[in-house]
């Protein structure tokens, strides 16, 4: 059994398109005719959009609300930009944008961006069950090499999962999957984003003082008010260690600051104690930065470096704050505190 499953292994390629300027009306009726889920919109090849079940349900909610006038286009009504994957992308790279993003139907485009084929959360979901099944096969029916096949079937379920298990966030392979696929679709429609790195204040002294199954507890505890705190299209990632990364799509670097300053005050009214933290309860840092729509770093990896001297910037300053550093100080070393929560 191979271990990487590719898209172009899994996708349709008898995908149904039209155009912007086409007539509403007409693709309406062709996906109730045919019972498409999904029209993929394009231009010279190339998606630029999408029509789908969510957007016809939306269409009928402004009739039910007596809109005055009714689109008449396909580009009055699609969702738009549209994500889109490469035939080389894998079977996990997939879910982790599918199910980050929460979409249902993704166009497959090849190196030049031109429509492929399509794949749908069902396809992906179908692939991810069968591989499991192989797996708990092999378990189950290897007697002679069982150790060795085991040993693999269990490093390939390992690498499938896309959740850390401690905290229940994203971990760290999801993170760079959603990161690269975010960070080129910021490039490619000229959209912003912005990420926030939070680290726990004092957290080997927390562990040292009570003890490591009370600091993963608080760490659970973090991530449980981190997960009640953001928007539904923000997403959380354990970092590495105690640090843990939010992903904010289509926001600025103050909106992010809001947000992450909220997450803050909040996180201090829950009054976790810690003796060796000066504010005697438990805290949080946070560095913040944004990808801004020109003049942008051309990786991700340069914007979370940028948020996590920001980071750095925070614990510096006295803790328990949130720093950001705008794009234009981005190359200056030294790395002012623009905003503070202190203690």
């Amino acid at each position: 059994m191979k271990v990487e499953i590719l898209i172009k292994e899994l996708m349709a390629t008898d995908v149904i398109s039209t155009t912007p300027d086409a007539i509403l009306s007409d693709v309406i009726q062709k996906m109730i005719d045919h019972r498409y889920s999904c029209v993929i919109v394009v231009e010279e090849k190339r998606p630029v959009g999408i029509i789908t079940e969510r957007d016809i349900v939306r269409l009928m909610g402004q009739f039910m609300n007596n809109r005055p006038q009714t689109p008449a286009r396909v580009a009055d009504v699609m969702t738009t930009p549209v994500a889109t994957i490469t035939e080389e992308t894998n079977l996990f790279e997939a879910l982790v944008i599918s199910s980050a993003q929460k979409i249902r139907h993704l166009p497959v485009v090849n190196a030049d961006g031109e429509l492929l084929g399509l794949v749908t959360q069902s396809d992906l979901a179908k692939a991810h069950f069968h591989i499991f099944e192989k797996q708990r096969e092999i378990i189950e029916h290897s007697v002679t090499a069982r150790t060795l096949e085991l040993q693999k079937a269990n490093e390939q379920l390992k690498s499938l999962s896309m959740v850390d298990a401690l905290t229940s966030l994203g971990n760290r392979r999801a993170m760079e999957v959603d990161l690269e696929h975010t960070h080129s679709q910021a490039l490619r429609y000229n959209r912003s984003y912005a990420v926030a790195l939070f680290d726990i204040d004092f957290f080997k002294q927390f562990n040292d003082t009570y003890g490591h199954q009370a600091g993963d507890k608080a760490l659970k505890d973090v991530s449980g008010h981190l997960l009640s705190s953001i928007r539904k299209c923000d997403r959380l990632y354990r970092y590495g260690g105690e640090e843990i990364l939010l992903l904010m799509p289509e926001t600025s670097l103050y909106g992010a600051l809001i947000l992450a300053d909220r997450i803050l005050a909040s996180f201090a009214v829950l009054n976790i104690p810690h003796e060796k933290n000066s504010c005697g309860f438990l805290t949080l840092s946070c560095g913040v930065a944004c990808q801004v729509e020109e003049n942008g770093y051309d990786h991700w990896e340069g914007l979370v470096d940028l948020a996590d001297r920001g980071l750095y910037a925070s614990k510096s300053n006295g803790r328990n704050q949130v720093t950001i550093i705008p794009p234009e100080d981005a190359n200056d070393d030294s790395v002012p505190r623009l905003h503070g929560n202190q203690p």
